[in-house]
């Protein structure tokens, strides 16, 4: 590490270590931005104009808060700080929105709009709980900060010119994010991205993920008739939605999870990332469950099950009333099924490949929704950028990071890879056992602190290698 790297690290553990950064998670935690939540349209507003905005025009940035091109749909804030035209560009993203709070259900009376910190026994790592602490106000916080400390290190510059996307509904699905970037690809033209949110693979393990595996949710309906008809007078001559809905999920994906149908099954894993994926280890951490062993595609690890292919998954299924049964065969059945895939997958033809399936299984008055699909993205590992996060972090954390050519669930990164066609570097501060979108959401202190040190650290190197980066052609 050289001394000018230090030099910023050492400001970003000045920050931590003096309080201001819990101060400020603390402020940012109190606001009550859910976006699920209709009445708060004007918190999530007031997040940008009176929280993020003041940040960003400490550290430079000019800023405007946009209108989503989707009516009703939460604003969005795109800042810039420019340097120099000749320096590579990084865009940053985060979200300020978060899930409802679940106020009354937190451990201990807690309120969820209080960042608390609470040291627990036998020398485990403080922890902060509050809403949004992990998803995602800390992440782009430590992104904030790590920007200050640079601009400390380096007598007021970075390096490199950059620039911030922040929205405020992607706790809602990201509306009109998709459609803002293809409106002002210009405004938000950089040569990449680099953004935290999700978890690392294991608290005590950076973790560098480069694009999400996409999803698609669809429902699977049959209406046998009007109404329920009694077992005992009419069992063994009426069909039963349920043994049939049953049937038809079993010859979409087997007993062990294995997708049967062709089409919803990705391309073989390409070489790199299986080598990517070769040091991977899932599961064993405090809290995690037991990985079954005879779960899943045969022949692949745990790792390439999750990161490098795609399952089907039962999300939920049901006929009649389980909470109260009667006995009488009931008029339909319903079932709502998941397809998490990697690129490659045929993702336009989803539902096409179920119809057909179920078709030849004799299952053809089982109708299907059209699915919601988020795409798939992933960035080639050996990308330069990929090269210097990845190194970077080695040398400030002292850490091999774990590389994930892509994270095992979702997110709108196809807006960014696909939309603005940027490499996508993502960063992740929180851990697998955050409790994240639920009651009791908490961050650990130590990451946050290493959080902020390896950013302010990656940072500062960026601006060292700025001139031998690549850039996208203008």
């Amino acid at each position: 590490m050289t001394s000018t790297t230090r030099d910023a690290v050492a400001h970003a553990e000045a920050l931590f270590d003096s309080g201001e950064f819990f101060s400020s998670l603390a402020r940012r935690v109190a606001c009550r931005t859910e976006s699920q939540n209709p009445a708060r349209a004007t918190e999530l507003l007031a997040y940008l104009h009176d929280e993020i905005a003041p940040a960003l025009a400490t550290l430079g940035f000019t800023h405007a808060i946009h209108a989503n091109p989707v009516s009703g749909a939460p604003p969005l804030l795109v800042a810039e700080r420019q340097e120099d035209p000749a320096l590579p560009t990084v865009l940053f993203y985060g979200h300020g929105d978060v899930i409802r709070g679940h106020e009354g259900q937190w451990a201990e009376g807690r309120d969820p709009w209080t960042l608390t910190a609470v040291t627990p026994q036998a020398a485990a790592p403080q922890r902060w709980y509050g809403r949004g602490s992990a998803d995602n106000k800390s992440q782009h916080s430590i992104n904030l900060a790590a920007t200050g400390a640079v601009l400390a290190a380096r007598g007021g510059k970075l390096g490199f010119n950059a620039k911030w996307l922040l929205e405020m509904g992607e706790e809602t699905g990201s509306p009109g994010l998709a459609e803002f970037c293809a409106q002002h690809r210009s405004l938000l033209a950089a040569d990449v991205l680099i953004a935290s949110d999700g978890p690392r693979l294991r608290a005590d393990r950076p973790t560098v993920f480069l694009g999400s595996r996409g999803v698609a949710n669809f429902e699977l309906v049959l209406n046998a008739r009007e109404g329920g008809h009694h077992s005992g007078n009419w069992g063994g001559l009426l069909r039963n939605p349920g043994t049939v809905m049953a049937n038809a999920i079993a010859g979409l994906v087997d007993s062990r999870g294995v997708i049967q149908v062709a089409g919803l099954r990705p391309p073989p894993i390409p070489t790199a990332v299986r080598a990517a994926l070769a040091d991977i280890v899932v599961g064993g951490g405090p809290g995690d469950p037991a990985v079954d062993p005879g779960w899943g595609e045969p022949g692949l690890s745990p790792a390439e099950r999750v990161f490098g292919w795609n399952t089907l998954e039962v999300l939920a299924m049901g006929c009649g009333n389980p909470a109260q049964p009667v006995n009488a065969i009931p008029p339909a059945a319903r079932a709502t099924l998941q397809l998490r895939f990697v690129v490659g997958t045929d993702a336009r033809r989803i539902r096409e490949h179920v119809l057909a399936r179920l078709a030849e299984l004799g299952h053809a008055d089982i109708t299907v929704s059209e699915p919601k699909v988020m795409a798939a993205t992933r960035l080639d590992p050996d990308n330069a950028w990929v090269r210097l996060a990845l190194a970077s972090l080695a040398k400030s954390t002292g850490v091999t990071p774990a590389l994930l050519p892509n994270l095992g669930g979702s997110l709108p990164n196809d807006v960014f890879a696909d939309i603005l066609g940027l490499p996508t570097v993502w960063i992740p501060h929180s851990y697998p056992a955050c409790s994240q979108h639920a009651p009791n959401e908490h961050v650990l202190a130590p990451l946050m602190r290493e959080g902020l040190t390896m950013s302010a650290a990656l940072l500062f190197e960026v601006g060292e290698q700025a001139a031998g980066l690549p850039r996208l052609v203008r």
